[in-house]
């Protein structure tokens, strides 16, 4: 397993991988695209996901399935969807030209599906988080491994330009001793949406919380504790945790990371600041990103002091799919190995008061 420091500049070079994939059009003229199947349809970020796969000169849509027959007609008429092949899971999994499965299914299917494409000797690119039993995570990781398949987690801050900011930051240096994360991640659901979530007693944590985590994961690896404080404080009848606080402990630093479900006007102020012995970054809004950098000495080409840093405002995903692409086609190592993403859902589970 990659130790932090190389972990942390291969996934730097990962996050660039949709320049390089560009580039590399440029020159040698478009390449073959990759067909996919999508299985799922309920996934918030699905169909965002299926409006840049549609987009992209990587990739052709095989076909949309969603098993649900209520649900499909219920999407049917989206302008989105209006136009693809609806093909079922089997026509998917068996079609030989199909190279990868896009999960983009509501939690409680994710990991059937997922493992149903692994099983089938697909590729996966599986929504986020993944399910909530550790086991059968495993199980899926394991077997796409003895298989030698790609498993791309809907971590979309992966890619996300002042992630790479940060990213850069500590491999470099530039902040010192890293030594506290405060990160903040909160939205306002109504009643119908709250329904969805209200299904794991992590509630809003598990839904929102693994983002936090994927990236603190990153940063500082796997905590030695976790405490979690998951409440449900607002007059909603039901019983989803919207109001929740994780605190990371590490020998020398902790990470406290807060989800809440009713937070008005929640994403202009979703957060992450690290510091550190020599330095910090805050970054608010997360999207479209903004970062303030302090630096008590120089560092990083730049002067002492506060600097803000321009961040490009980049679509969800793009850059997600442009480095699955390239890995695909070998022309790019995946940074995110298995023992990552066993890591990062072990301490979204225990975040979530779950032991893991």
């Amino acid at each position: 397993m990659l130790n932090r420091r190389d972990f942390l500049k291969q996934s730097i070079a990962a996050s660039g991988a949709f320049g390089l994939a560009q580039a590399a059009r440029a020159a040698t003229g478009e390449k073959p695209r990759i067909r996919c199947g999508m299985i799922g349809t309920d996934h918030p970020h699905a169909l965002d996901v299926l409006d840049q796969i549609l987009q992209s000169q990587d990739y052709e849509l095989a076909g949309v399935c969603e098993p649900d027959s209520a649900l499909r007609e219920s999407k049917k008429g989206l302008p989105i969807l209006k136009d693809v092949t609806w093909r079922s899971q089997d026509e998917l999994l068996s079609d030989p030209s199909v190279q990868l499965i896009v999960v983009e299914s509501g939690l409680q299917r994710l990991l059937p599906f997922g493992r149903a494409a692994v099983d089938a000797g697909k590729h996966l690119h599986l929504d986020k988080p993944a399910g909530t039993s550790l086991t059968d995570w495993k199980a899926l990781l394991d077997v796409a491994a003895e298989k030698n398949l790609l498993v791309q987690m809907g971590y979309m801050y992966r890619y996300n330009p002042g992630f790479d900011l940060i990213r850069e930051a500590v491999q470099g240096g530039w902040l010192g001793d890293v030594f506290s994360i405060q990160a903040s991640m909160c939205t306002s659901l109504s009643s119908d949406k709250r329904k969805d979530k209200d299904i794991h007693p992590g509630g809003i944590m598990l839904e929102l919380g693994c983002h936090l985590i994927d990236m603190i994961c990153i940063i500082l690896g796997e905590p030695a504790k976790v405490t979690a404080f998951l409440r449900h404080d607002s007059a909603f009848d039901d019983t989803l945790a919207d109001n929740t606080l994780a605190v990371l402990e590490y020998d020398k630093a902790m990470a406290v990371v807060e989800t809440s479900a009713q937070e008005p006007d929640a994403f202009p102020n979703r957060r992450f600041k690290i510091a550190g012995s020599k330095g910090k970054i805050v970054m608010e809004p997360i999207e479209p990103p903004h970062a303030k950098l302090y630096l008590s000495e120089p560092a990083g080409g730049r002067e002492k002091g506060w600097h803000d840093i321009p961040l490009p405002d980049l679509p969800r995903h793009a850059r997600d799919f442009a480095d699955l692409a390239a890995c695909l086609r070998g022309e790019a190592q995946f940074a995110y190995s298995k023992e990552h993403d066993y890591v990062v859902q072990r301490t979204l589970l225990r975040a979530c008061g779950q032991s893991a």
